[in-house]
């Protein structure tokens, strides 16, 4: 199993509680993005693919690398339905989980929303990153990891 996560826009805790738990659980982590990002010195579980620039590039690594059983963390709704088809566990920064019974739903809703913001209306953004985000992500993190090491 390894965690995969969609490092572009993954906030710095979220990498933190990821580089942590791979660590103490001996879990292989891998951050892609198309730039250069930091990898914890003295954590071998931790490595970093940098892929070419461009739209869904890294989206499109993750997809065609990650396995059935392993875990991706990402906030992209696209990303998180591909995945869900192959059997990842996907959950985003905020600890939600992407499920075969929620994907769909939620690529609809971005989607409206999409056609919404290209007609000019006004959607407002995600509230800010905080405190109760940071717990609700390592909530999740650890409750998907502690069933997913279980199956083992």
């Amino acid at each position: 199993m390894k965690v995969w996560i969609d490092a572009d826009a993954a906030p710095r805790d979220v990498k933190e509680i990821v580089f942590r738990a791979a660590k103490r659980l001996g879990l292989e982590a891998v951050l892609v993005a198309n730039q250069r990002v930091y990898v914890p010195p003295g954590n071998p579980f931790v490595t970093a693919v940098r892929v070419e620039g461009g739209p869904d590039v890294a989206d499109r690594h993750i997809v065609e690398n990650a396995e059935a059983g392993d875990v991706a963390i990402t906030a992209d709704i696209p990303l998180a339905a591909a995945l869900v088809e192959k059997e990842v566990q996907v959950i985003d920064p905020r600890g939600e989980e992407f499920t075969a019974e929620n994907v769909g739903e939620r690529l609809s809703i971005r989607n409206f929303m999409d056609e919404l913001r290209s007609t000019g209306v006004e959607t407002g953004g995600p509230a800010p990153y905080g405190d109760r985000e940071k717990q609700a992500f390592a909530s999740a993190l650890d409750r998907i990891l502690t069933h997913s090491l279980r199956g083992r």
